[in-house]
Parts: structure tokens; sequence; C-alpha cells
């Protein structure tokens, strides 16, 4: 790759930004915290915090005072053999580039809107503390968008500048009329296009020089889009604060040190993309880890796990179910110390599954889009299978009624996150132009996820499903993860959704949608349909057995991964209304 040599020509000899000051409230003492993090106190939430200065550029001072060790905060791959490693100096000095280049040649300014749809590429991390150093507020996106949600992206934030590659340019030419709001648009190729400016040569040519703005941890960072599992995305807005939350979570979650080398396989267009592989590490003087990876290959993975020093891994639980699934000789990886995993249900035979073969237990973790990282199992702690864990602060997460109040342990409610009389560092601002969806989420004094769950004696959290997907039959109240872990012990079953159905007596039933693995596809349906159904009733409450059954060839899912069960459940009752 022609670019990669550029880069290594050009940032050979490397400069530091001239205009580094460290930040006070963490430096005064020049002390860290046991993890190797700079010491925070969980109730202690600055007035004013930067990550790109207070943390980025506190990792490049200890680089050059000789207090870090020789890992690369950056460490980037390809399975075509290329590589970057860069140290938090060049990091530095090329994000304060990327600063120059968004507001000297750009002319964009702190609060402009930036859409940032990039695959796993170094200019990635350069975009997102560019825009932190400047106050641009950037918004992910995946590189799984179509034409129609890019538009909707541009038009709903207003985004004055997009950054994104040659394969999706054509598309952002074909709606960019409809977009008067868009004016900057900035390439990272090797080859030039019409309309757009080229990133990497701008930033060759740009100034290492560049003074980060003094913003305050409650000005506006960074806009994510929601799954919209249920209409049109919401634009959930967070503050400089969610990257302060990493600095009590690192400590207690994931615990990591400046030796450590932490691989996070999210999209970069998901919140677990900005906190596992940026702020969580770096917080910690970590390396970040990259694999351009543009599919999940279950054998590149595997061979990358035991090919470079990673020491903690954090994925989606698909990603180890694909692992597992395969038949690899050995999952005895020689520097692999922790697994964490989060964004959907992780099935307790799973985490006994990978244990067996790796020698290492899973993890679990619980966030949203609104809130960053909520709950975990931290590392060291005693993992109950099935349970997301308990809440990471400074979060106060309790199981509340529809009102608000606090319901007793082992009772089924909504999770809450208690905003009154304080809202907690890293929980989002609002839904962009929607204040009555804002309004709509506040219950009492929490903060209603919409997701049921229960929590037992010890804060141990158990995650039932979201407030729409919970089945009522014949009086019984079902959260469809219970029904697909319990498939999902099934050979026959890749993967499966599970929804309420219409019926003339009860009401609801339960109807799961099926997936099969290749070795079922020609079994005969009927009679598999009934063995999974018994299957069910064996292995939990025989009231929760799907009644129906159907068999698809994929189901239906968001541009992030999940599925869409509102609209398989649509499905079922427009049906009902046919007939």
């Amino acid at each position: 790759m022609q670019w990669l040599m550029r880069l290594r020509v050009l940032w050979g000899t490397h400069k530091s930004c001239h205009a580094f000051q460290p930040a006070p409230w963490h430096l005064r003492s020049q002390s860290l915290s046991a993890t190797g993090a700079p010491r925070w106190n969980d109730h202690d939430t600055p007035e004013k915090f930067n990550f790109a200065s207070d943390v980025l550029d506190y990792w490049t001072q200890m680089e050059k005072e000789g207090k870090r060790g020789p890992n690369p905060a950056l460490w980037w791959v390809n399975s075509q053999g290329d590589e970057v490693k860069w140290s938090f100096r060049e990091l530095t000095d090329f994000t304060c580039r990327t600063a120059n280049v968004f507001t000297q040649t750009c002319g964009l300014q702190q609060g402009d809107r930036l859409a940032l749809i990039l695959p796993r590429v170094p200019e990635w991390w350069l975009v997102t503390m560019g825009c932190i150093r400047t106050g641009i507020i950037f918004m992910p996106g995946t590189t799984q968008m179509k034409t129609k949600d890019i538009l909707y992206r541009l038009k709903e934030s207003n985004a004055k500048s997009i950054v994104t590659t040659d394969a999706l340019a054509p598309e952002v030419d074909s709606v960019a009329s409809k977009c008067p709001a868009l004016k900057i648009k900035l390439l990272v190729s090797d080859h030039s296009r019409e309309g757009w400016l080229d990133f990497r040569s701008l930033l060759k040519s740009a100034s290492p020089d560049h003074t980060c703005i003094k913003s305050k941890t409650t000005d506006p960072m960074v806009i994510f889009f929601t799954s919209g599992t249920t209409g049109f995305p919401k634009m959930a807005k967070h503050s400089h604060g969610l990257s302060l939350h990493s600095f009590p979570s690192c400590r207690k979650v994931l615990q990591l040190k400046a030796t450590d080398v932490l691989w996070c396989l999210s999209d970069p267009g998901w919140i677990m993309a900005i906190i596992g592989t940026l702020f969580e590490p770096w917080t910690a003087g970590s390396t970040v880890f990259i694999h351009h990876l543009p599919q999940f290959d279950p054998k590149v993975i595997v061979e990358t796990l035991f090919k470079y020093p990673i020491t903690q891994c954090l994925t989606a639980p698909s990603v180890f179910r694909m692992i597992l699934q395969q038949n690899f000789s050995s999952l005895r990886f020689p520097t692999l110390e922790h697994c964490t995993t989060g964004g959907e249900a992780l099935l307790p035979e799973e985490q006994e599954k990978w244990r067996e073969q790796t020698g290492l237990l899973l993890h679990q973790v619980y966030g949203q889009t609104e809130t960053g990282l909520t709950c975990s199992t931290a590392r060291g702690s005693q993992v109950k299978p099935g349970s997301m864990g308990k809440a990471i602060p400074p979060f106060d997460v309790q199981i509340i009624d529809d009102k608000g109040n606090i319901l007793p342990p082992n009772t089924e409610g909504n999770l809450g996150i208690r905003i009154k009389p304080i809202k907690p560092i890293g929980l989002f601002i609002m839904y962009e132009n929607d204040p009555v969806k804002t309004a709509k989420v506040e219950c009492g004094d929490f903060y209603n996820t919409g997701d049921k769950a229960s929590i037992d004696e010890e804060g141990y959290i158990w995650f039932l499903g979201r407030d729409d997907d919970i089945i009522n039959a014949s009086g019984y109240r079902i959260g469809p993860a219970e029904v697909e872990n319990a498939l999902a012990e099934h050979p026959a079953v890749a993967e499966s959704a599970v929804v309420s159905s219409p019926d003339p007596i009860r009401g609801q039933v339960v109807k799961a949608f099926i997936v099969l693995t290749p070795q079922f596809l020609s079994h005969d349906l009927d009679q598999l349909a009934r063995e999974l159904q018994e299957h069910v009733k064996s292995v939990t409450a025989p009231y929760k057995y799907p009644r129906k059954v159907e068999f698809v060839p994929e189901l239906p899912k968001t541009i992030t991964g999940k599925i869409k069960r509102s609209e398989l459940r649509a499905k079922e009752f427009g049906q009902m209304q046919l007939q």
C-alpha cells in the first residue's frame, strides 16, 4: 500500500505538538494510579476536560520523560502484512496536523458537525482526535450504510463535512445536492476524486503546531445514531464527559496497564469502538491493536491472537460464537489474559465452552448508545453465567417500575440509571432535535433504558429483553433472550429471533424465527420444529416454548448488526390482520 510507505517516510522523524500543555487537574502530582492511568476521583468531575490534551498529550509527556515503556500507542495490521506502529508522541503530532487540516484548510469551527464513515484504517483515529482537539462534533457511522442511510444522517445532523473512502464517495455524491449544509468532503484514498479534498496530502503539508480548545466537560463532543430497531435512528449527543467516564471504568472493568495490548473488534461506527479502541486503552496508556478485518473471519481472528502479543480482547458474543463453531486444534493463546464481551446476549454454555477451550473466562459488559459502558463483570470478580455483571460507577443502576419506583431484588422491571439529583458523567446529553423523545425516557429520578432486567441480592443484573420485545402469553411474561438462549443450545440453530405472534385464544404466543446450521438444512423441517420445541421445554420453563416455528435463511438486522425484532413482530401482526 503506497500510502503506508509515504507515512513511514513522512513520520519517521516526528515532532511533538509545540502547543502541548499538561492538564493541571490530573498532572499536578505527576503520579499514576495502580493501573498506570492518570489519577481521578470518581466524584471529582473537572469543569474542563479534553481527552486529546488531558490524556493523549499526557502520555506523550510520559514518553518524553521515559516514564512509559516502548509499546506503541496504536498498532495497526492487515492480512497483506502491512503494519503501522505509532507512539503517543507521533499521535500528538499527527492529530495536531489533523486539527489544522480541519480548521485552517477546511474552515471548520467548534460546534460544526463532521460525519465520519471509515473502515478500520489509521486515519479513523486521527480524525476522531482531530475533532476532539478542535471541538468539531464528529458522528461515526459504519461503512455498511447504504445511500438512504447516509442521506438521512447528513440531513438530520446538518453535517458540514464528511470523511470517507473511495467505496462510499459515489454514494455521498449522489445525495450531496439534497444536503445544503454539506460543504467539505474529505477523501481517505490513494486516488483523487473531483469535488473531494485529499486528506492524506493535506495532512502531510499541515503544521504540527496547534493549540487544543479548552473544552468544558459538558460541551458536546460526539453524536451517535442509535441502532434504529424501531423507527428512524435517533441522534444521541454526548459530551466530553463520555471520555472522562473511562477513568473509573478502565480501572474497575478491564484493569488495563500501560503494558497491555487491547484488541477491540468493534465496527468503527459503533460507540463500543470509541470506548474500546480509544478512550479505555489510551486512558491507561495501553496499546490499541487493530486488524483491518473487512469481514469477521474466525480463522483470521484466531491466527491474529496467536501471532501478536495481545493481552486483552473485547468483542461481541457472535465473534466468540463463530470461533467456537469452528474445529480449531487449539485455542490456548500464548499472551491472551482477559476476554470481555457485550452488545448482545451471551449464553452460559458459550461461557463454559470458551473457558474449557481457552482457559479464560468471558466477562460480560452492558451499555447503550446513550450510556456507554453501564454494567460489567469486572476483571477478577465472580462471573455469574448469564449475568451482565454489576453497575459501573458513577452509574447508580436500579430496577424500576413504570413510575420510577425502585423494585425489590429478583423482580422484573425496567433497567434505570439515576439522573437526579445529579446526572452522572458519561450519560448522553439528549436526543438532538427531539425533546419529546428525550423527555420520554425520563422516569421519575431515572433514565429508563427501555431494557427489561432483574437484579439479585448481590447486585448482579440479568437482562431479559427490550421493553417492546417482552411477550405476554396467557398472562405469562416471557423475555425473548430466555427462549433464544435455550434454542442456541441445540446444534441445529445457528441464530434465532423470538417475538410475539397473535393467537385467537391466548392473545399472544411465542414464535421463533430460526436460521439453521448447514448440516441441518436437509432435515425434515416439521420434525425438526417439533424437536426444537421439545428441546426448549426441557431446558427452560415449558410455557416458554415457541408454539410457532419458522425457518428463515437470515434475520433482518440493523446496520449495527442488531436483530430487528420489531420488523418480525410487525410481520406477524400484519399477517393476522390480513387473514
